[in-house]
Protein backbone atom coordinates (compact mmCIF):
# COMPACT_ATOMS: atom_id res chain seq x y z
CA UNK A 1 0.00 0.00 0.00
CA UNK A 2 2.81 2.16 0.80
CA UNK A 3 4.76 2.20 -2.34
CA UNK A 4 1.45 3.10 -4.42
CA UNK A 5 0.48 5.40 -2.47
CA UNK A 6 4.04 7.20 -2.47
CA UNK A 7 3.76 6.12 -6.20
CA UNK A 8 0.80 7.93 -6.94
CA UNK A 9 2.16 10.62 -4.96
CA UNK A 10 5.03 10.68 -7.15
CA UNK A 11 3.01 10.87 -10.32
CA UNK A 12 1.15 14.07 -8.45
CA UNK A 13 4.37 16.05 -8.15
CA UNK A 14 5.29 15.29 -11.84
CA UNK A 15 1.85 16.49 -12.74
CA UNK A 16 1.92 19.34 -10.74
CA UNK A 17 5.69 20.08 -12.58
CA UNK A 18 4.08 20.35 -15.75
CA UNK A 19 3.67 24.09 -16.96
CA UNK A 20 0.03 24.48 -18.32
CA UNK A 21 -0.92 22.27 -14.77
CA UNK A 22 1.23 24.56 -12.64
CA UNK A 23 -0.08 27.80 -14.89
CA UNK A 24 -3.86 26.66 -14.17
CA UNK A 25 -3.09 26.05 -10.38
CA UNK A 26 -1.61 29.19 -10.18
CA UNK A 27 -4.33 31.28 -12.45
CA UNK A 28 -7.47 29.64 -10.26
CA UNK A 29 -8.33 31.23 -6.67
CA UNK A 30 -7.53 29.22 -4.00
CA UNK A 31 -10.82 27.33 -2.00
CA UNK A 32 -12.03 29.04 0.34
CA UNK A 33 -11.07 27.78 3.92
CA UNK A 34 -14.50 25.96 4.91
CA UNK A 35 -16.11 26.95 7.67
CA UNK A 36 -17.76 24.24 9.60
CA UNK A 37 -17.12 20.95 9.78
CA UNK A 38 -13.10 20.27 8.03
CA UNK A 39 -14.26 18.20 4.94
CA UNK A 40 -12.33 16.31 2.18
CA UNK A 41 -14.63 17.95 -0.18
CA UNK A 42 -14.87 21.97 0.61
CA UNK A 43 -11.30 22.00 2.91
CA UNK A 44 -8.27 22.93 1.52
CA UNK A 45 -5.62 20.49 2.18
CA UNK A 46 -3.56 23.60 3.72
CA UNK A 47 -5.69 24.25 5.80
CA UNK A 48 -6.63 20.85 7.38
CA UNK A 49 -2.71 20.65 7.66
CA UNK A 50 -2.45 23.53 10.06
CA UNK A 51 -4.94 22.39 12.65
CA UNK A 52 -2.92 19.71 14.42
CA UNK A 53 -6.22 16.93 14.67
CA UNK A 54 -6.57 17.30 11.11
CA UNK A 55 -2.95 17.01 9.87
CA UNK A 56 -2.14 13.71 12.58
CA UNK A 57 -4.94 12.48 10.37
CA UNK A 58 -3.19 12.77 7.02
CA UNK A 59 -0.35 11.79 8.23
CA UNK A 60 -2.12 8.32 9.56
CA UNK A 61 -3.52 8.17 6.37
CA UNK A 62 -1.51 9.48 3.60
CA UNK A 63 1.86 9.73 5.64
CA UNK A 64 3.78 10.44 1.53
CA UNK A 65 1.21 13.74 1.65
CA UNK A 66 4.02 15.88 3.32
CA UNK A 67 6.26 16.36 0.44
CA UNK A 68 3.68 17.07 -2.06
CA UNK A 69 2.50 20.06 0.13
CA UNK A 70 3.74 22.78 -1.83
CA UNK A 71 1.79 21.49 -4.66
CA UNK A 72 -1.75 20.76 -3.34
CA UNK A 73 -2.04 22.71 -0.21
CA UNK A 74 -4.49 24.75 -1.93
CA UNK A 75 -6.47 21.68 -3.15
CA UNK A 76 -8.77 19.64 -1.50
CA UNK A 77 -8.34 15.66 -0.84
CA UNK A 78 -11.64 15.46 -3.52
CA UNK A 79 -9.35 17.27 -6.27
CA UNK A 80 -6.14 16.05 -5.65
CA UNK A 81 -7.63 12.16 -5.64
CA UNK A 82 -8.23 11.98 -9.46
CA UNK A 83 -4.55 12.84 -9.95
CA UNK A 84 -3.23 10.26 -7.53
CA UNK A 85 -3.41 7.35 -9.10
CA UNK A 86 -5.83 5.46 -7.17
CA UNK A 87 -4.00 6.45 -3.90
CA UNK A 88 -6.77 8.42 -2.82
CA UNK A 89 -10.01 6.66 -3.76
CA UNK A 90 -13.64 7.05 -2.55
CA UNK A 91 -13.17 4.38 0.20
CA UNK A 92 -9.92 6.57 1.68
CA UNK A 93 -11.67 10.08 1.07
CA UNK A 94 -14.56 8.20 3.42
CA UNK A 95 -12.01 7.27 5.66
CA UNK A 96 -10.39 10.40 6.19
CA UNK A 97 -13.53 12.15 6.53
CA UNK A 98 -14.71 9.80 9.19
CA UNK A 99 -11.69 10.35 10.85
CA UNK A 100 -12.41 14.41 10.37
CA UNK A 101 -15.40 14.20 11.66
CA UNK A 102 -13.91 12.50 14.97
CA UNK A 103 -12.46 16.18 15.47
CA UNK A 104 -14.58 18.70 18.03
Amino acid sequence: MKTTTLAALAALATLAAVPAFAQETAAAPAPAAAAGPLSVEKTPIGTLWANPAAKEVLVKQLPELEQYMDQIKDMTLAQVAPMSQGAIDDAKLKAIQADLDKIK
